[in-house]
């Protein structure tokens, strides 16, 4: 059974939502440059192994401040998965749609969206 293993928030002002979730829930907020100008706030709500980057407290999720953009409007969960691209089959299938491909992290693993059957943005995850 694949479980959800992080969340996404979509940000218009990614410094005013970081001081809010930082202030709010004493979130630990860092920002990443994804490459091309594309910044992304990681989320640390629970600790973390230092090696793996995964939450040491059993069904803790972390998560990430995202820019908002007409695919992603709204918050994302994102499903750890074996294969996205086995997953992305077995979403089209079932009458779901890629929304963002197979999309590698270096050194972390890879992510993906779709739609699925209700027209929620869902996200992939596959580790390394």
């Amino acid at each position: 059974m694949d479980k959800v293993v992080h969340f996404e928030i979509p940000v218009d002002d990614a410094a005013r939502a970081r001081e809010f979730y930082g202030s709010a829930f004493d979130w630990d907020l860092t920002e990443m440059d994804m490459g091309g100008g594309n910044m992304y706030t990681t989320v640390t709500t629970t600790p973390i192994d230092e090696t793996t980057r995964q939450p040491t407290e059993v069904g803790g999720i972390n998560g990430g401040l995202m820019r908002r953009t007409g695919d992603t409007p709204a918050p994302v969960v994102t499903i750890g998965v074996t294969s996205i691209d086995e997953s992305l089959k077995k979403v089209e299938a079932g009458g779901g749609s890629t929304v963002q491909p197979r999309t590698e992290i270096p050194e972390m693993g890879a992510f993906a969206y779709f739609k699925d059957s209700e027209g929620n943005v869902v996200g992939l995850w596959e580790n390394f």
